[in-house]
């Protein structure tokens, strides 16, 4: 209890924050209904393109900018692109005491997936079947996350979720959320790393 004790201290602490602050959920605009908004290999026009989003694109998550604001890093299949903010739109969905759904943390050894999504939150392990979750706390700052969520009557699953670099040790994929996950049952707790998206594409 000391650990989230401490973890959730963490999040609540007072920080320098803006609403400019990534990553955040943006959704294609002013792209025409018969066109498509670029992803390219580096933030300038004259980059190769690697991928397309739709004109009516949404929950597309932009982990950062670049050093002049222009272009903002997405994901592009396993790896990352960079599209021109000029066409990109926060989506601003999520009140600021809310948690943004859908949001989705993930990890592996062993590989293991818990999603929040709009309509009710659940847990996976590869090869297993999904479990509803209920979450019975939330915490909430601009630093990141923290929800205890229960799955039956005797395991409870804290998930602490930390705006930061994080990377799924396969893929050349960049994420902007790092997570915790902490697994208490009667036999014992056990502690999960992973890194979490509000991609949902």
């Amino acid at each position: 209890m000391r650990f989230i004790a401490a973890l959730l201290c963490a999040l609540t602490m007072p920080i320098l924050a803006t609403a400019q602050q990534l990553p955040d959920a943006f959704m294609v605009t002013g792209v025409a209904s018969n066109d498509v908004l670029n992803i390219r290999t580096e933030p300038k026009a004259s980059s190769a393109i690697i991928g397309t989003l739709d004109p009516y694109g949404f929950n597309i998550e932009v982990i950062k900018l670049s050093p002049n604001g222009k272009w903002g890093m997405v994901s592009a299949g396993e790896r990352n692109g960079w599209v021109a903010m000029r066409f990109s739109k926060r989506t601003n969905a999520t009140a600021p005491n809310e948690i943004p759904r859908p949001m989705i943390c993930f990890g592996n050894e062993p590989f293991w997936a818990l999603g929040m999504y709009p309509n009710g939150d659940e847990y996976q392990l590869a090869g297993e079947s999904r479990h509803d979750l209920t979450p019975i706390n939330e915490v909430v700052s601009y630093q990141g996350y923290a929800v205890v969520f229960q799955e039956g009557p005797t395991l409870n699953r804290t998930l602490m979720i930390q705006r930061g670099y994080c990377d799924d040790g396969m893929s050349d994929l960049e994420y902007g959320w790092r997570a915790i996950l902490l697994n208490e049952t009667p036999q014992g707790s056990s502690l999960n790393f992973g890194c979490c998206t509000l991609d949902n594409r």
